[in-house]
């Protein structure tokens, strides 16, 4: 009889990429999913740490599973687990696995185990880990668009950033593997591929085969032109002259950059440790705006960090003004115990702090609003996503990252076809498929 299991992921593309092979892995096994209501036999948890309120979501998460499904075998990993694993231990009754970032290629095995330990601790220090963990998959769920997992960890050192520490230096998969895993994407129908990884602009530092970022998107373009693939999130100072001639050379290189700017002001963006001031920020905008003018700017940006008076969240909001991204990614400065932020004085009360997030998601949906409105009665490219939406209409993603929904046939699912963007409709744009 085959074992039941649950995957629940939270946080990142990473995490997601993860728990897709182990859940390939899982299935080569002879496992399956639990179905809605069913008692699952081995429940994974892939935890999130990237904020306080994600540990706390990653606690409630695992609490109400094991509520749930109290005679299963739980297997805890990610990065609340890497973090916080002895807590960890004190907190699940019952068998209980916990795996660190750092050994997750081993997660599958261990949760097979037939006559597990009540308590099994596969960790390592993950900031003495040189490799990064192999999990390659042949598919990536059902959906049309799959992640890449290129590389892991982080070296930068935010003052208010945890991620170091619970994804240890940056590691990358050599070349070879990873076009190994995108022909198996390819085989199984995925038509486009997120490039993701927790610092993806360190790609390649760590080996000796002589790729970076820009010819690691070249290479991958050029392998499989008939995949469309997408870059993450990336740091300003790497977006190089190389790297926008790359995505302006390759037609499959979609027009789409996300961008971590986390404050317009220069105070801050030292305190933060990030290594560039909002001229060179807006500078760095200008080039990608100049040479694809049609590219969508995603941003992150972080409000309420200690110190961050009137004076300075003007700034960062004058800053997202002239800018005139396609979209913003807010959040909440959140205290992590152990980053040097934490102990820095003037901390920000969170009444105001949530004040300044209202006021800068508000200004994203204007600058949302003003990026899709451009684009109305023009044709852009657009991969049909293989479900419906509530309303019964065909959905999908431009090229530059505009969401867009039409009528259609099923046989349009997973294509890429021209749409024409007729007119606003919410948070997306209705679309026409040409020559209907």
């Amino acid at each position: 009889m085959k074992r039941k299991i649950i995957i629940n992921t939270l946080g990142c593309k990473v995490n997601q990429y993860e728990s897709a092979s182990f859940l390939c892995a899982f299935k080569e096994s002879g496992c399956r999913l639990a179905k809605e209501g069913e008692d699952a036999d081995i429940v994974v948890i892939n935890t999130c740490a990237v904020t306080a309120k994600a540990g706390a979501q990653s606690r409630q998460t695992i609490r109400k599973l094991m509520r749930r499904h109290p005679d299963a075998r739980v297997v805890i990993t990610g990065c609340y687990a890497q973090l916080s694993a002895n807590e960890l231990a004190e907190m699940v009754d019952g068998s209980v696995c916990i795996v660190g970032n750092g050994n997750k290629h081993f997660l599958v095995e261990a949760a097979l185990e037939v006559n597990p330990c009540d308590l099994t601790m596969l960790m390592s220090k993950i900031l003495n880990k040189k490799e990064i963990c192999h999990l390659p998959m042949r598919q990536f769920g059902e959906r049309t668009r799959a992640y890449l997992r290129v590389q892991d960890g982080c070296e930068n050192f935010c003052t208010y950033c945890i991620v170091p520490f619970t994804r240890g230096p940056s590691r990358s998969v050599p070349i070879d593997k990873m076009l190994d895993q995108v022909v198996r994407f390819h085989e199984a129908g995925h038509r486009e591929i997120v490039v993701t990884g927790i610092h993806v602009g360190l790609y390649g530092k760590d080996l000796n085969e002589g790729y970076d970022i820009s010819s690691l998107m070249n290479t991958l373009c050029k392998a499989q032109p008939e995949i469309r693939f997408r870059l993450s999130s990336i740091e300003p100072l790497e977006i190089s002259d190389t790297l926008i001639d790359t995505m302006k050379s390759c037609d499959n290189f979609m027009p789409h950059f996300h961008i971590p700017l986390q404050s317009g002001d220069d105070t801050i963006l030292n305190r933060m440790h990030r290594g560039y001031d909002r001229e060179t920020f807006l500078n760095i905008i200008r080039k990608c705006k100049k040479n694809i003018p049609h590219a969508a700017i995603g941003i992150d940006v972080l409000t309420g960090f200690p110190g961050e008076g009137k004076k300075e969240f003007a700034n960062t909001r004058n800053l997202l003004e002239e800018i005139e991204a396609s979209y913003f990614h807010v959040f909440p400065y959140s205290k992590r115990p152990g980053t040097p932020a934490a102990s820095y004085a003037n901390q920000v009360p969170g009444n105001v702090s949530q004040q300044r997030v209202a006021e800068l998601r508000a200004l994203g949906a204007r600058s949302k609003l003003s990026f899709h409105t451009k684009f109305l009665k023009t044709e852009r490219p657009v991969l049909v996503e293989h479900s419906r939406t509530v309303d019964n209409q065909l959905s999908g993603f431009t090229d530059n990252y505009i969401p867009v929904v039409f009528s259609g046939d099923d046989e349009l699912m997973g294509q890429i076809i021209p749409v024409y963007l007729d007119r606003i409709h919410k948070d997306l744009v209705q679309g026409k498929t040409v020559g209907k």
